[in-house]
Formats: structure tokens, C-alpha cells, sequence
């Protein structure tokens, strides 16, 4: 059997991870609602972590009552990252993450990297992994459950199975679920991509297997909250968190219509950051706050970047007229 990884002895992660391990009890480890920030990584022109802006965005978002972080998601542009960039990820994660619930994403085509990363999670004292299904190939969806459920072994945490077909091209099943269900700790699952109605019959899903169902539409979080899903994994959480959080909040004690123009905020938000690609739409928007990005991890084109220039002064805008700088 494999060793777990564990951080250097004596070093300050080491003992703050120690402290974390204390803190944790069974509430905050189970807490299945709530929003969580997709927390962005930045990094150098050469693909290093950028540790002090990482700690920055994560007390920011703390700062601002998010109730979980989720690390090296589509939003943290994971596939872009080395492997010992993704596992000091976690371990700042962890170690600035007090208070919080820390979920990892551990999602890789390599089912070694999944266990390895799954492993590691387990032994920063992270409350649950969260995992996509393999990109690129195509993927049976029997070898999908058992894709998911070795994974959950390997870390012997919750697992959040993520869907999101536009990016993997393998679509997560309810059957599949389903027997995920019946072999491991699920969690819940995240429903991101342009098929909003997949979140009906995956929370009647989930209410009959106990699991819960997380959004990754935070325009049209009320709207799911309406349909039983208790929060959201929010990219947008980086850079307007208290909007996302006054959503949920109101959501859950049903006082939706209360919030009419936060939710109109962030549908404006949302329709502005169309005219840049994803994840540099996100990037724009947590820079355009006064928060530190990094630089691009993928080659830019000189229009590109004037887009992005826009992107960030029109949000700037927006933002001093909603009095958030």
C-alpha cells in the first residue's frame, strides 16, 4: 500500500495542519450547503504559485463569509498546473483555510495522479475531494463508476462528483451516480454547464440516496435553491463573494424576492463576462476588485489581451456604482 503524503515535519504548514485536524468535528465536516469559492490559483509567467496573492484571495473570500473553498477546479485552471504546483495548492489551502470547509479537486485523466492527490488530501485534513470524469477520451459510463468509486477509496474522504460535460465530454449519468452511491461516501454532485434542468432530477436523486446538489450558475442560484439545490461552487465567489453569499442566504430562509437586485447584479455580471473566454473571464473580475491574479497560463494573443484590458475596466466601473471599491 502506498504512503500517505504528508507535509515536512516542524514546518508552520505541519503545525497549522495539526490545528486544523483539532478543529474540525463531525458538523463542519458533514456541512452540505452553502457557497463555496472556486478559489483561483495565480501563478508566474513560468507557472509557479504565487503563494502570498493565493493567501490573499483566500482571505479575502474568507473575509467575506463564504462557507467553503474548493481548490483546483475548473475556475483554479487545474490542468494547466504541474503536480507539485497542485499539491502546495492544497497544503496552502489547508493551512490558511481555518474555519472553513476545504474541498480539493483531484480530478486528472491518470488514475494515479487522482489516488496520489486523494491521499494527500486526506492526510491535510481536507473535509472531501471533489472529482471530474476524464477528459478527452470518451468513457463508459460502468468504467466511470469505478473510475469515481477507487478514487474515493484511495482518499477515504466525501466525494463531490463534478459534471461538467462542455469541458470533459463525458456526462455523468444518473445511474451512474447512482451506483457511486451505493460503493462510497458521496457527498454530493456539481452541476455546472448549459444543462440547468439536469439539476431537477439530480436533487430527487439525491434526496433518495442522501446526497446533496451544488450549482455552479450563480446568476441562477435562487432559481436552483427553488429546485432543492442547497448552494453553489462559485467561481465568481473570487472577486463578489458578499453577492453570492447574500443570495444563498436569502434563498435559504426563503426571502428570494428580497434580493431581486443582487441577483440582477449578477446576471449583468454574467452576461458582461461573456465577451471574454472562460477562465480569463473570472480572471478579469477578480483583478478588476484590486485582488492579484498572476499571470495567463496559456499563450494570449495581443487582442486577447485588449479584451481583457476592457473586461476589467468595465467591471471596475460596475463595481464602484454597486459600492464595492
Amino acid at each position: 500500500m502506498d504512503n500517505p503524503v504528508v507535509p515536512p515535519s516542524g514546518s508552520v504548514y505541519a503545525e497549522a495542519l495539526e490545528r486544523r485536524v483539532k478543529v474540525l468535528d463531525v458538523a463542519m465536516i458533514l456541512r452540505r450547503d452553502g457557497v463555496f469559492a472556486a478559489l483561483w490559483t495565480p501563478t508566474d509567467a513560468k507557472g509557479r504559485l504565487l503563494e502570498s496573492e493565493l493567501k490573499t484571495i483566500l482571505r479575502f473570500v474568507r473575509s467575506k463569509a463564504v462557507h467553503g473553498i474548493l481548490t483546483l477546479g475548473s475556475t483554479g485552471e487545474f490542468p494547466h498546473l504541474g503536480l507539485a504546483v497542485r499539491r502546495r495548492v492544497m497544503e496552502v489551502a489547508a493551512g490558511e483555510g481555518e474555519g472553513l470547509m476545504v474541498l480539493a479537486n483531484i480530478s486528472d485523466i491518470r488514475p494515479g495522479v487522482v489516488s496520489e492527490l486523494g491521499r494527500q488530501a486526506r492526510s491535510l485534513g481536507l473535509s472531501a475531494v471533489a472529482l471530474l470524469p476524464p477528459c478527452f477520451y470518451q468513457v463508459a459510463q460502468a468504467d466511470l463508476v469505478e473510475f469515481f468509486v477507487r478514487a474515493g477509496q484511495a482518499a477515504q474522504l466525501p466525494l463531490l462528483l463534478y459534471n461538467y460535460p462542455e469541458r470533459t465530454g463525458n456526462r455523468i449519468e444518473l445511474e451512474t451516480i447512482g451506483a457511486v452511491a451505493d460503493r462510497t461516501a458521496l457527498m454530493g454532485v456539481k452541476q455546472s454547464g448549459a444543462d440547468f434542468d439536469y439539476h431537477r432530477p439530480l436533487v430527487q436523486l439525491g434526496r433518495e440516496r442522501g446526497f446533496v446538489v451544488f450549482t455552479g450558475s450563480e446568476p441562477r442560484l435562487a432559481e436552483a435553491m427553488a429546485l432543492g439545490v442547497t448552494g453553489c461552487v462559485s467561481g465568481l465567489a473570487n472577486a463578489v463573494p458578499e453577492l453570492v453569499v447574500e443570495v444563498f442566504e436569502a434563498a435559504k430562509a426563503g426571502r428570494a424576492p428580497s434580493v431581486a437586485t443582487t441577483v440582477s447584479r449578477l446576471q449583468a455580471l454574467g452576461r458582461l463576462m461573456e465577451t471574454l473566454e472562460f477562465p480569463l473571464n473570472v480572471s478579469a473580475a477578480i483583478a478588476a476588485r484590486g485582488l492579484p491574479v498572476g499571470k495567463p497560463k496559456s499563450v494570449v494573443s495581443a487582442s486577447t489581451q485588449a479584451r481583457y484590458q476592457r473586461l476589467v475596466l468595465e467591471l471596475r466601473h460596475l463595481y464602484r456604482e454597486w459600492n464595492l471599491i
